[in-house]
């Protein structure tokens, strides 16, 4: 199966060369059909059918034999319910005989039971636009405030081939679309947009769920195609082979915004078959078209580079799995707990890439991590500072795990710790050292632990990670042992330690009247000293920041 971004971006959208488009409505899919079963269908796991975004349980090997259950019908909720009948209201107030059909990605979802507020309504006989205006006619009609209306005007450049119009339809953005039937030229690749019938418009969603409709006039899923019941779905010989075309990687580059790629890609991280995404993308030789790398990267991208990425991610995500869910258990929020996942496997996919710079416009040195994730899928930049950070604490974490797991010399580590003022006793640099790497990376510790076992020492190729069972086991025994330390070291939460002296405690004690970069040296050490003695009290660090001043004047004194 197509990894999402092919569901979304290669199916009659311009960017298929013309041998190998399809004239007729017969699907670009071999279908092979699925024993029934009363009440659901049957499918196997493929990315457009996935369920939960959560680490699936079993093993990668067995999730792939998993089947999904999918849903005859939809379940709305109450809001969805609302929406619906407003719309229907407004259908009947003005007798417009118009049928109502929520399309694509919102279908897909609930039939697999997930909620989704991407609600995108096909109308059969009028424009989005047009409609959107009835709406507000009749909001006034009932006394209700008029909605802002937006129109997103048809831009075949960037693949957009219809306008659409969209509302707010209580509180919930919704877009407004006419059903359309599109035809091509022999010698052009955009296609020629016309208003068309429900059918006709199922049919030219050549690919499987992306046909279904939802009617809101008749409370029904509408298969017109009779293509997505009960079927198990491969990606035919001739998508891959126009995939890889290289007028494709041209136009795919050149026509869809990069905004749009990122948001598919971050789909394909969120859900439940990402490794299996992004293999396809590598294996269709669409890699570099889809993270797009910076000019004159320091150093330069180096041969096999997206099969060494792909190859960490496809590790991480077997090493996560045979390490179980307390890598994601930070705290109780299955939002964040999705949020660390997605943010690992980023992380892990970009681990090749943590020693790459650019110099920016500003000849700022900036890691080709960060460019991919802002530049190239054009995704948060709190994105792209976390997997910068997980890096570096990665990095950090691999001297913890040679100082946690041997008997080395601790006096190296000692001495960088320390200063003129601050002595640190022996047996707390590693519990001050672990303290001050969590107060960086916070909730995503477990994560950059994670990655860190993952990356160092770093094995020839990252596949034996994944191939070669008791090196898997290896690194799974190095991660646990180093998060069960950290957790008896009584760490995990850290970073939410309030410093027992502030820096007008600080300030008080210094008997100075303003802060500045002494008060903000101190206020380190406070910190050291406070992670080498949990117990210390406010007295004790003061009676410390005295004792400490005082001997380092008398040094002076007699220098």
């Amino acid at each position: 199966m197509p990894p999402r971004l092919l569901l979304h971006l290669l199916p009659r959208g311009g960017l298929l060369p013309p041998p190998l488009r399809r004239r007729s409505p017969s699907p670009l899919l071999r279908r092979i059909p699925l024993a029934k079963c009363p009440g659901a269908f049957f499918l196997s796991p493929v990315r457009a059918f996935s369920g939960h975004s959560g680490m699936a349980a079993g093993s990668p090997e067995q999730q792939q034999q998993r089947s999904v259950v999918v849903r005859e019908t939809v379940e709305l909720t109450e809001k969805e319910e609302q929406i619906f009948r407003r719309l229907l209201e407004v259908v009947r107030h003005f007798g417009l005989g118009t049928q109502l059909r929520v399309a694509g990605g919102w279908v897909r979802d609930k039939l697999l039971g997930k909620d989704s507020s991407d609600i995108d309504i096909a109308l059969d006989n009028m424009m989005g636009q047009n409609f959107c205006e009835k709406v507000n006619e009749y909001l006034e009609s009932i006394g209700e405030k008029q909605k802002g209306i937006g129109v997103i005007q048809c831009n075949p450049d960037q693949s957009k081939h219809l306008e659409t119009a969209r509302m707010l339809i209580l509180d919930t953005w919704i877009d407004f679309v006419n059903l359309r039937s599109e035809t091509y030229a022999e010698d052009s690749r955009i296609p020629t947009m016309e208003v068309g019938t429900a059918k006709e418009d199922a049919y030219r969603r050549d690919l499987t769920i992306n046909s279904l409709f939802f009617n809101i006039n008749n409370n029904s899923v509408e298969d017109l195609t009779g293509r997505a019941a009960r079927f198990n779905f491969t990606l035919a010989e001739d998508l891959k082979e126009a995939a890889s075309d290289e007028r494709v990687k041209s136009e795919l580059g050149n026509k869809i915004s990069r905004e749009r790629i990122g948001h598919e890609i971050d789909l394909m991280m969120s859900d439940k078959h990402p490794v299996k995404a992004i293999c396809d993308i590598r294996d269709l030789g669409l890699f570099y078209v889809v993270f797009s790398f910076p000019e004159n990267s320091n150093p330069s991208v180096f041969d096999k580079c997206d099969q060494q990425c792909v190859s960490h991610i496809e590790a991480a995500w077997n090493l996560a799995y045979s390490i179980g869910s307390p890598v994601f258990s930070s705290g109780s929020d299955p939002k964040f707990q999705d949020e660390q996942r997605r943010l690992c496997l980023y992380s892990a996919l970009f681990t090749p890439l943590r020693n790459m710079f650019y110099l920016d416009k500003k000849s700022k040195k900036v890691p080709v991590s960060s460019y991919i994730i802002k530049n190239s899928l054009k995704l948060k930049a709190s994105d792209a500072e976390t997997v910068v950070n997980i890096h570096a604490a990665g990095e950090k974490f691999a001297e913890l795990v040679l100082l946690l797991e041997s008997n080395v010399d601790v006096g190296t580590l000692k001495r960088k710790l320390e200063d003129e003022y601050l002595e640190i006793p022996t047996d707390s640099v590693k519990r001050v050292f672990a303290g001050l790497i969590l107060r960086e990376i916070k909730d995503f510790w477990r994560v950059a632990l994670l990655i860190s076992v993952l990356a160092y020492p770093e094995a020839e190729n990252a596949v034996d990670i994944l191939i070669k069972q008791d090196e898997l086991h290896l690194r799974k025994e190095k991660y646990t042992r180093v998060e069960r330390t950290i957790t008896d070291l009584d760490l995990d939460g850290v970073w939410k330690l309030k410093p027992v002296l502030d820096g007008k405690s600080i300030m008080g004690v210094m008997q100075v009247k303003s802060g500045g970069p002494l008060i903000g040296k101190w206020q380190q050490r406070a910190l050291k000293w406070q992670l080498a003695h949990p117990n210390g009290t406010m007295d004790e660090c003061i009676e410390w920041m005295k004792q400490s001043q005082s001997k380092r004047q008398k040094v002076e004194t007699s220098t």
